[in-house]
């Protein structure tokens, strides 16, 4: 991790409320870290944490030393009840080992059971790799979809991306060092060769983006796997094809052994962005 000069200047004052407080942490430059969110660090009664280690590192690093408690995907169905109980009088801050808890996390069944349970749950935003990944790809970021990591072998993984190879959104997705050139050429051969974007090491000083198509991409890193925590970009698909007349008298028969003629002819002018009165014409036609 990259030190700051300084470090933050921490609050003091009465203890929180008891409840849930998810809390964002840096991904990489622990400069990062908000003032709120080394308040509420600096105040909980417990801090449910990932890796001690890596935790005990951020609190020393703003001054202060609090509780700790490991809940992640090994021991979470066991740990939760416990920490569910404390919230009645205590107030709990949840933490990943770096970014916002709950993003590719087992934290959102704890958020679940706080607020069946009645209890305060406050969020307290900071960085998150995907988001700042998505600044700095330079593809659209008016929709996205992120995947998380993506499952190892390459057939779940192809059969993973082929769910949403249709959807018009650029795809963001976690995935290690080892695994990189693997998966950009899967995702080359199931969506085509779209522009995307390689981040790496965000925030930290050697942080980079690489640019380039999905092939591309898994040609430069299929002998030099690099090291450091990777997000992938993948531009969305690009425009489709006008529907051909064949495609419309093809959707219309199928529409017509369901539907009237103008229904029909209604159904399919809007799935394929044809003219209403001539696919009516047709659906006559057909039917006579």
């Amino acid at each position: 991790m990259t030190i700051p000069m300084s470090s933050p200047e921490i609050p003091t004052g009465p203890g929180l409320d008891p409840g849930l407080y998810i809390v964002a942490t840096p991904i990489g430059n622990l400069g990062d870290l908000s003032p709120r969110a080394a308040d509420v660090l600096a105040r909980a009664d417990v801090v449910a944490v990932e890796d001690s280690r890596v935790t005990a590192g951020l609190l020393r690093h703003i001054g202060v030393k609090r509780p700790m408690i490991p809940y992640h995907d090994h021991n979470a169905e066991g740990v939760r009840p416990s920490l569910i109980a404390r919230m009645a009088t205590e107030a709990v801050a949840l933490v990943s080992d770096a970014g916002t808890p709950l993003i590719s996390d087992p934290g959102f069944k704890l958020v679940r059971d706080a607020r069946a349970a009645g209890h305060l749950v406050v969020t307290i935003p900071g960085p998150c790799a995907a988001v700042a990944a998505l600044t700095l790809a330079g593809l659209p970021t008016d929709r996205f979809l992120f995947l998380g990591f993506l499952p190892p072998k390459e057939k779940a993984r192809a059969d993973a991306i082929a769910e949403v190879a249709a959807v018009r959104a650029t795809l963001v997705l976690y995935e290690s060092g080892p695994r990189l050139a693997a998966c950009l050429a899967t995702l080359a051969t199931v969506l085509g060769d779209r522009e995307a974007a390689v981040t790496r090491e965000i925030t930290k000083k050697f942080e980079e983006a690489v640019t380039g198509t999905l092939a591309t991409l898994a040609a430069r890193y299929a002998d030099a796997p690099p090291r450091g925590e990777i997000v992938i970009v993948v531009a969305p698909p690009g425009d489709a094809p006008p529907a051909s007349v064949e495609d419309g008298d093809t959707a219309l028969a199928e529409a017509l052994t369901r539907l009237p003629a103008g229904q029909a002819a209604s159904e399919v002018a809007k799935a394929l962005g044809l003219d209403r009165k001539t696919l009516y014409a047709r659906a006559l036609a057909m039917k006579n």
